[in-house]
């Protein structure tokens, strides 16, 4: 059997949160040797990546996973490992993977650093589940 070695990081824009998400969880895999990567993914995607999650990812060293917001597939949640959701997903999607749903972030357009901390720390947490 294949394992799935993805973690997809969804929100409603996935311009923002799941931008930086992907970005710290792929940069916390790397100094772990943890085999997963993540992606990031949009319920409803706008047409580009925030320019506040972009300033920020660059300030930060990190350069984002995508390089315009993707729709969330169903081929995204059968192919990941865990999808950690900062919206709702649609219903078709619902018990297709083990989903995680993290609420209460701050958003990325009044605060990056605020959002990116919060992230990070759950982030962190879920590293050391995996």
């Amino acid at each position: 059997m294949k394992q799935n070695l993805r973690i997809v990081f969804v929100c409603e824009h996935g311009a923002a949160k799941s931008i930086i998400a992907a970005a710290y969880f792929n940069k916390l895999a790397v100094e772990t040797d943890l085999a997963l990567r993540a992606v990031a993914r949009g319920t409803n995607p706008d047409h580009e990546l925030s320019p506040n999650a972009i300033a920020g990812l660059r300030e930060d060293g990190l350069i984002p996973t995508e390089t315009v917001p993707q729709k969330l597939s169903l081929a995204d949640v059968e192919s990941a490992q865990r999808i950690v959701s900062f919206c709702e997903l649609p219903e078709e999607y619902q018990n297709k993977a083990i989903i995680e749903q993290w609420d209460s972030i701050p958003p990325v357009s009044e605060d990056y650093e605020k959002a990116r901390d919060v992230i990070f720390e759950r982030l962190n947490r879920l590293i050391k589940q995996m």
